[in-house]
């Protein structure tokens, strides 16, 4: 009798569910559902209470009743008692304040209409004025913790995000007795037991096994409002693959999971994604690609440099240090051109990039930069912004376009280049995510990285990533395995595709990137408060 694990993946949209044979690597079952919500953005739904700029917020609701549907939905062709294991991963750092029960502040009636008390997503950039102090303080008292994110905290970060909700909304802060990464609040729903995923407070949470968390002097010398800030946080840090709980019944009923169903850990959703492409190495750089981009590498060893967003040993596989980067929008971006540029096409992508395929590496002399919503790597930097240099009346389109493709893979080859320029050796590059079916995009990456890029077999890396976790958190006593390495190959398929770079562009690439760098450094480096002081006039 075949035995399944189940993977449920929380992306910036939506919700997918995947069953996975766990002995042939067969995707049984899929669903996939649109948060009703979506990302909001403008004013909290159904009232007039505008929201303030660099606002990014979800409706918890829709967390929940997605993930019954999808669950539902995906395990409906087979029985409950074959199901093993359910792993979460989830976008981070997007964060829930909630009362001891799990309850989220939201759907409270006293704190319903207060932003503040809503679901900050990841890309929600309003605490960077907290994460900026955090910062200055952190690195004049040169605390140790600073060196594993290459001496910079971002505002999609726990602290910064709970910090800005104690400067503008104490009483939400007040109130709230835990902030929780949304994967942890969705184990919680799932079991009934509070963990925090070790992913997720080591990479966005400023955790590390070695070090803890951030002292209470430290929090207490940052504004004394949140010198207990570690006592609303869970302790119970468990790494993915590592059982955090079993169904409960409540949630058996909802789902058609059978009760006691083991339940791992959660991750973060690109984080999973390296073993669901079938990494289970170092020095290989696994590309997750969507709306955004992350960026991860296993090493053998540690280097602490600037220029990724974290370090965590055993962050992603066990027995590695795991290295983050990411652009914090690429999807976004072609996404944002062709609603924008494009509102009355019904085929934008495929009107547009026939045309852009045309052009010539560089030829349209225009070169952009990737920071439509702001640098995460190298720069950290949320207040930068997107720039398009070379514009004349000449300029098309298709022009536009190809050099936006193009700067998102300027922006990962400066992601990469730090990581070789400081000793994380990088031998391939492999990728999955939506973006990874655009053959155009692809062949850019591969002719500008100049390194072969692998496609992965499965559209639903990141959610058979939590398959794995979750065959492993069962453990073979259970039908599943006691060895991730094992999972990986038992439960990955062949890479389907290889884009390999294109040598006749090398030269032409070589000398846009220039370019690229050039003005990468003026605007982030030398002048980043040129980007901000526009920001400010809006």
């Amino acid at each position: 009798m075949s035995k399944y694990s189940l993977g449920l993946d929380y992306g910036s949209e939506s919700v997918r569910a995947l069953l996975v044979d766990i002995e042939t690597g067969e995707e049984k079952g899929v669903a996939v559902k649109p948060y009703p919500h979506c990302v909001i953005y403008d004013k909290l739904p159904n009232t007039d209470i505008e929201l303030p700029a660099d606002f990014a917020l979800q409706h918890a609701q829709d967390y929940l009743d997605c993930g019954i549907y999808v669950i539902s939905e995906a395990i409906k062709e087979v029985s409950s008692d074959d199901i093993i294991g359910i792993a979460v991963d989830f976008t981070a750092c997007t964060v829930i304040p909630v009362k001891k029960d799990g309850t989220p502040l939201m759907f409270l009636d006293e704190f319903k209409d207060n932003p503040y008390a809503w679901v900050k997503l990841w890309k929600h950039h309003a605490a960077q004025p907290e994460a900026d102090k955090v910062n200055e303080l952190a690195n004049k008292r040169d605390e140790k913790f600073l060196k594993y994110y290459s001496g910079i905290v971002s505002s999609e970060w726990m602290l910064p995000k709970c910090w800005e909700t104690a400067n503008h909304a104490k009483d939400v802060y007040d109130a709230t007795d835990y902030f929780l990464d949304a994967g942890d609040w969705i184990v919680q729903q799932l079991t009934g037991e509070f963990t925090r995923n070790a992913c997720a407070a080591g990479y966005k949470g400023l955790w590390s096994e070695e070090l803890g968390s951030p002292s209470k002097d430290f929090l207490k010398a940052l504004d004394p409002k949140i010198e207990n800030l570690n006592d609303k946080l869970i302790t119970n840090i468990i790494p993915a693959g590592k059982t955090a709980g079993k169904i409960s019944a409540e949630f058996a009923k909802r789902t058609g999971l059978k009760e006691e169903t083991v339940v791992s850990a959660a991750t973060i959703d690109a984080h999973s994604g390296v073993p669901g492409m079938g990494v289970s190495k170092p020095n290989v750089m696994s590309l997750i690609m969507g709306t955004s981009t992350c960026h991860l590498v296993m090493s053998d060893d540690l280097h602490l440099y600037d220029g990724y967003a974290g370090v965590v040993k055993d962050g992603i596989l066990p027995g590695f240090y795991g290295y983050e980067s990411g652009q914090s929008a690429v999807g976004d971006i072609f996404a944002w051109f062709v609603k924008t540029f494009m509102p009355d096409s019904k085929s934008p992508f495929k009107e547009i990039t026939p045309k852009a395929a045309l052009l010539p590496p560089g030829g349209n002399g225009l070169v952009a930069l990737d920071w439509h919503n702001g640098n995460r790597s190298v720069l950290m930097n949320a207040d930068l912004s997107g720039l398009i240099l070379g514009l004349n009346i000449n300029t098309k389109p298709e022009e536009i376009y190809r050099a936006l493709v193009e700067s998102t893979a300027f922006g990962t080859k400066v992601i990469i280049d730090s990581y070789i320029d400081n000793g994380v050796e990088i031998n391939e590059v492999v990728a999955c995510g939506g973006l990874t079916g655009e053959d155009f995009l692809m062949q850019i990456y591969a002719d500008i990285l100049q390194l072969p890029i692998k496609i992965a077999a499965t559209t639903q890396a990141v959610a058979l990533g939590s398959a794995i976790f979750a065959a492993v958190a069962a453990g073979k006593d259970n039908g599943g395995y006691d060895d991730i390495e094992i999972a990986v190959e038992k439960m990955t398929k062949p890479f389907i595709k290889t884009f390999e770079p294109n040598l006749d562009n090398k030269k032409s690439y070589d000398n846009l990137f220039k370019v690229y760098k050039k003005t990468h450094d003026f605007f982030g480096k030398e002048n980043p408060e040129l980007m901000k002081s526009l920001k400010n006039l809006k």
